[in-house]
């Protein structure tokens, strides 16, 4: 199985990269683990609606640049569905079995996602109805995506 991160901007401070090896190293056992950080689009001070857009257009152009046709794409949206942790490691479990070689876990920009990319998703996937930092969400899902490998291999982490 391989796990590729797509993602809008460069992790800076230390204790978001540290976590970030440290999931990286644990998922070794378990998936080829690939994240792929792509620039953030410039965006002028008091942007208006258009100049909001056409960043996440160019954003999510370069994102879509990175998801090969054959590649699941799971986008992280506020408005994607809910799951559990058990929920998740099932749909990772169910993908591993319909022959899904590679699960592509996308998290946008500070202003989201494009329409496009949202429209190549095959599922997805909300955390909360809240907003988080777009490092702290990396952090976050690759627990998650440890804690799913773990619930399949029966392993103790989970609880």
């Amino acid at each position: 199985m391989k796990i590729n991160i797509i993602c809008i901007g460069k992790l800076k401070e230390k204790y978001w990269t540290a976590a970030i090896a440290e999931y990286s190293k644990r998922l070794s056992r378990f998936c080829d683990l690939n994240i792929v950080e792509l620039k953030e689009s410039p965006l002028r001070a008091n942007p208006s609606a258009a100049d909001e857009e056409e960043v996440k257009t160019k954003e999510g152009e370069a994102i879509l640049a990175k998801v090969k046709p054959a590649d699941y794409v799971i986008t992280l949206e506020i408005a994607g569905k809910g799951l559990s942790s058990e929920q998740l490691a099932a749909k990772i479990s169910d993908l591993t079995l319909r022959g899904n070689s590679t699960i592509d876990f996308i998290i946008g920009g500070s202003l989201g996602l494009s329409p496009e990319v949202s429209r190549r998703a095959d599922f997805k996937l909300s955390f909360s109805a809240m907003t988080f930092p777009h490092q702290m969400m990396r952090v976050i899902l690759l627990e998650q995506i440890y804690r799913a490998f773990k619930i399949n291999n029966n392993e103790a982490y989970h609880k």
